[in-house]
């Protein structure tokens, strides 16, 4: 048991050290040499475990897959409308993007085109599907127009999320994201969510940006 705890803490210790090299200098950059020595391990540790460098960029793009389907469904238990849970999504993603590397570095990978393995989905697919399928959702709560086309509308939010932080990321600190976030969704909201509701999801835009703040 000790000596199982000792490899699945190399591994992490592993990838969180080949995620922080991707998202700093960007994968084709980034040599197995220079994450054995940011992670401290020798070669044969990282071979054990990886056997190139495309495993480990294939694992980053897993634990992005599995920690935004996780925040979803957690999400989706609590009681939210689709449109909040949506937006709450948004702004959890990107408060973890800032706890650490690894959903940085897998954004980069994502928009660096680094092949995604089947069955992996790519990152902007998947995020579109649980985008349409939130929609979706909104629609029949009244909470956006009926008449919006919600592949439309899903594929224009995750392309300005992206946008968002790719952006963002290179003109000015960090920190601004959340602000850029709720600029984002003042402008989706005020497009798609009807007059009589729109109030309420202009002020959680802006909740969630001071809690992001806060966090």
């Amino acid at each position: 048991m000790a000596r199982q705890l000792r490899a699945e803490q190399t591994r992490a210790t592993i990838l969180g050290a080949a995620a922080d090299l991707f998202d700093r200098q960007g994968y084709e950059s980034t040599s197995l040499s220079e994450i054995v020595a940011h992670a401290g391990v020798t070669k044969g540790a990282l071979y054990f475990h990886f056997a190139a460098k495309e495993d480990l960029a294939h694992a980053i793009m897993e634990l992005q897959s599995r920690t935004s389907r996780r925040l979803a469904t957690e999400l989706d238990g609590r009681g939210y409308s689709s449109l909040e849970a949506l937006m709450r999504l948004t702004f959890g993603m990107a408060r973890l993007c800032e706890e650490g590397p690894v959903l940085r570095a897998g954004l980069r990978l994502a928009t660096g085109g680094v092949p995604v393995r089947p069955p992996l989905p790519h990152p902007f697919t998947e995020w579109r599907e649980i985008a349409s399928s939130r929609l979706l959702d909104a629609v029949r709560q009244s909470d956006v127009h009926p008449d919006i086309d919600v592949d439309s509308v899903a594929h224009t939010l995750v392309c300005s999320i992206v946008g968002t932080r790719l952006v963002s990321g290179t003109l000015e600190p960090d920190a601004r994201q959340p602000r850029r976030l709720a600029g984002m969704w003042y402008l989706i909201i005020r497009g798609m969510v009807p007059v009589t509701r729109r109030a309420r999801y202009l002020t959680l835009a802006a909740r969630l940006e001071r809690d992001t703040y806060a966090a």
